[in-house]
């Protein structure tokens, strides 16, 4: 009986659960992107502005490190 509920779509099948698995055991963002970390991004893109990219590593990593903890793969 299990391996008729698999075909009709009921019970995924075993061939499809480890990338599901994979997939949620990943935290995911519960923001955008664009929405996350607003401090560090502030002060990254004022830093860019005002010294160019060169001169502010210690602000871009910043960012990147909070938008690492919120989840995103950067």
């Amino acid at each position: 009986m299990s391996d008729q509920t698999a075909q009709n779509g009921l019970i995924p099948s075993p061939t499809s659960e480890p990338s599901k698995a994979a997939a949620s055991a990943e935290t995911k963002p519960k923001k955008r992107i664009c929405c996350a970390c607003p401090d560090t991004k502030k002060l990254r893109d004022e830093c860019i502005v005002e010294h160019g990219e060169s001169a502010c590593t210690k602000w871009i990593e910043a960012h990147k490190m909070c938008l690492r903890a919120e989840g995103f793969n950067v």
